[in-house]
């Protein structure tokens, strides 16, 4: 795996909560090459083989894995917009303050916990600490899928912070108390992650 990249933004959450943020992946969704090509269609496969069950999707943006889940699933964001963004696509969304006073915060609640472009937007330690923060949240055993870009995809946005690889995502699920079940790169081999702004890396883990 490769080793992680330097930071080209800054190492804050102020920019991924402004509401232009979530217009950009508002825009980048509606992309008319978007609306033609199922592009959702290898990832939505991969989350529902997992059978996940009911799922928290930490960093829901607009939806998307809210939608490839079918429904089984609640999505929690600090960005005001994107949560709005949504609800008017009939999905159940909360900002964070919302969240953790709605009945959706109910402990040991969820089957599996979802972080799906999220972690690379902060370095190591506080990714650590964001996944512990819901860990409260899972029920046991429960799972925990991490999502992150590879290279191109990591360059494609100014807020990442830092290039998270299977490794490091394997560690940051160790570290919070998960048995990595598997990491591998997704869609494509790991090759493309040099040319293809949308593969990803994966780890799915089971609560030890």
């Amino acid at each position: 795996m490769s080793a992680p990249g330097p930071a080209v933004g800054p190492p804050d959450d102020e920019a991924t909560a402004r509401p232009e943020y979530a217009e950009r992946l508002t825009n980048l969704q509606q992309a008319r090459w978007k609306r033609i090509v199922d592009v959702q269609a290898p990832y939505r496969r991969f989350l529902r083989r997992l059978h996940l069950g009911r799922t928290l999707d930490v960093g829901c943006g607009i939806g998307r894995n809210l939608d490839n889940l079918g429904g089984n699933a609640v999505g929690v964001d600090h960005n005001a917009e994107g949560v709005a963004t949504c609800r008017a696509r009939g999905f159940e969304a909360y900002t964070v303050d919302e969240f953790t006073q709605s009945d959706a915060a109910a402990p040991a609640s969820y089957d599996a916990l979802l972080f799906a472009h999220v972690l690379e937007h902060m370095d190591r330690d506080a990714a650590v600490g964001l996944v512990r923060e819901y860990l409260p949240y899972l029920r046991l055993p429960g799972r925990l899928v991490l999502i992150t870009p590879q290279e191109r995809g990591f360059a494609s946005d100014a807020t990442h912070v830092e290039l998270m690889d299977c490794d490091t995502l394997a560690a940051i699920a160790t570290e919070c108390g998960f048995t990595v079940d598997r990491a591998r790169s997704y869609p494509l081999p790991r090759f493309a992650g040099k040319w293809f702004t949308y593969n990803e890396f994966t780890v799915v883990a089971t609560a030890r």
